[in-house]
């Protein structure tokens, strides 16, 4: 790999039980994060982030999207992904890595998906909460499968890292009702 990888977080949610009726199937959901050295970390300001985002990009989305298929253990029907900076790195770092085809291609080829991948990104210290928005994995309109799920590393990012993280959920929402987007219109 083109890029120091520190850890790899594996978390599988199940949700068996919600608005104390029960949830069959489960509810799966299943992040995958990787703690990577910034690829940048003290180069200072780099105008043109292309060739190490070619590098570095394609090897990651490779990795992550094998990982998070494989835990989720069913067939992926929402998705979204993650960039969290180290303090002394730019937002700009982590956005290069994930909002490329390189990357993300990686994974709709696995999830058999059509639409964008939403994203969350942002500068923090260690231990940030992050919320990694899920959307449908062919409609993006479908609101049962708009949701988030919570991750975290506790001791990452450090000043010198970026966390980037894929997830994946096997349905939407559980008990999902709100009308469909058609409905409204």
């Amino acid at each position: 790999m083109s890029v120091t990888i520190r850890s790899i977080h594996t978390t599988i949610d199940e949700i068996h039980s919600e608005g104390g009726r029960p949830v069959q199937p489960a509810a799966r959901v299943a992040v995958v994060l990787a703690v990577i050295e910034n690829p940048w970390a003290g180069q200072g300001f780099v105008q043109d982030l292309g060739p190490t985002i070619d590098a570095v990009a394609p090897e990651l989305g490779k990795l992550l999207s094998a990982r998070v298929v494989s835990a989720l253990g069913a067939p992926v029907e929402a998705y979204g992904k993650a960039a969290i900076v180290g303090l002394d790195g730019e937002i700009e770092h982590g956005s290069g890595l994930i909002h490329t085809l390189k990357f993300g291609d990686h994974f709709r080829h696995a999830a058999a998906a059509t639409t964008l991948l939403p994203a969350v990104e942002k500068r923090a210290p260690a231990g940030t909460v992050f919320d990694i928005p899920l959307k449908h994995v062919t409609d993006a309109t479908i609101r049962s499968h708009h949701q988030t799920v919570e991750a975290r590393v506790p001791d990452a990012p450090r000043a010198d890292e970026i966390i980037i993280g894929l997830a994946a959920a096997a349905q939407g929402r559980p008990h999902a009702r709100l009308a469909p987007l058609a409905s409204e219109q």
